[in-house]
């Protein structure tokens, strides 16, 4: 990032020239001249939008580019952004037609108990590091700023996740590939213990694989 934005303060919109900037770099013509990349040169190694907002919607289908929205964190502008996407986008070198892909939370635990206990863990996790940094909470207070307006806002960031057992997570992910039309899936998985994660990820696996 430091390396393609020179001016950490510029604004967004120079964002679509450093993009551009960066698939000459992996190509054979750099913009820049007397600067090449080594070793990516040559390599076209394909670029993928991450985007949150309607304006990353609107420049992966400028440019051609697979969209993935961060619909795990910012879950309101996601049916916008795919419809936006796939009506604007214009075939490039590297892709002929568009290219969803949604985040969605996954807590998937043996059984819906341990996965509503995780999620519940998590939120308290994120009420202290959001909406009280530096202080420590008890559970009793993390829950009173969750039951607050702000804390609201924590519930709906987390609108899209999938919860429960293998069965009823794989049921869920299938609504919402369906729901959003994606074509891939990006999951994230958010339990407070690394083994939790680990888990989670084994359980998703065994239901979709």
């Amino acid at each position: 990032m430091r390396a393609l934005r020179r001016d950490l303060d510029a604004r967004a919109d120079r964002f679509p020239d450093d993009v551009l900037e960066l698939q000459a770099y992996l190509s054979d013509r750099t913009r820049v001249p007397g600067v090449e990349a080594t070793p990516g040169k040559g390599t076209r190694v394909p670029l993928y939008i991450l985007g949150s907002s309607l304006f990353g919607a609107r420049l992966a289908a400028t440019f051609g580019l697979p969209y993935a929205f961060a619909s795990h964190f910012a879950p309101a502008a996601l049916d916008d952004a795919v419809e936006i996407y796939r009506r604007e986008f214009r075939p490039s070198l590297q892709l002929d037609a568009p290219y969803v892909i949604a985040g969605i939370n996954v807590l998937v635990a043996e059984s819906r108990a341990e996965a509503e206990e995780q999620y519940t863990r998590v939120q308290r996790a994120r009420a202290g590091i959001l909406l009280a940094p530096g202080k420590k909470l008890s559970d009793e207070e993390a829950d009173a700023l969750l039951a607050s307006p702000a804390g609201q806002a924590l519930e709906q960031m987390a609108t899209h996740t999938a919860l429960g057992t293998r069965d009823e997570v794989a049921e869920q992910i299938a609504r919402f590939a369906e729901h959003c039309g994606a074509d891939e899936l990006m999951t994230v998985h958010p339990s407070p213990t690394i083994e939790g994660r680990l888990r989670s990820i084994e359980i998703l696996a065994s239901a979709v694989l």
